[in-house]
């Protein structure tokens, strides 16, 4: 089933085929709502993902106001990522474009110090989100989201969950 544009809705852009498998696990959660997320095309890089928001979805966001997007990158070990390329976010779109991601070089790393597959991260994240719990976000690993967990939860978790 598709998503209705027309209705609040989020479409997730995975960096790369790690992220893609976590958002596979996220989609397994019991209480996640299917029909309000899209997952698009793997970006093929953190770079290619801001981008990916002028060149392909601004106009999408733009002629649909109730859409959201997520991009799930990698950090690489740099804390500011997110913060030094915000300004390659259109700046009316800005509260509508959201970035989360491990602080490491790939999701891989928080689901080996974890113990768990790629596609249980993913679980463990709709859980967290749908039981208000935040010890997964309390990982080092993690931590860095905070700002952007306080802006994307209140703007996606009344149409995401059911």
């Amino acid at each position: 089933m598709s998503i209705n544009r027309e209705e609040p809705h989020l479409l997730v852009m995975p960096e790369d085929d790690e992220w893609r498998q976590v958002v596979n696990g996220f989609l397994q959660g019991a209480r996640v709502n299917r029909n309000s997320l899209q997952v698009l095309d793997l970006a093929r890089g953190w770079s290619k993902a801001f981008d990916s928001i002028t060149d392909s979805y601004a106009v999408r966001m733009r002629k649909y106001p109730k859409c959201r997007i997520v991009l799930l990158i990698d950090f690489d070990n740099d804390t500011d990522r997110f913060e030094k390329n915000r300004n390659r976010i259109p700046a009316d779109l800005s509260d509508r474009v959201f970035v989360l991601g491990v602080l490491s070089k790939k999701p891989k790393d928080l689901s080996n110090k974890l113990g768990m597959s790629l596609e249980k991260l993913g679980e463990e994240f709709a859980k967290n989100c749908t039981d208000n719990i935040s010890e997964l976000w309390d990982h080092a690993l993690l931590r860095h989201n905070k700002p952007e967990l306080e802006r994307i939860i209140p703007s996606v978790k009344p149409f995401l969950f059911i």
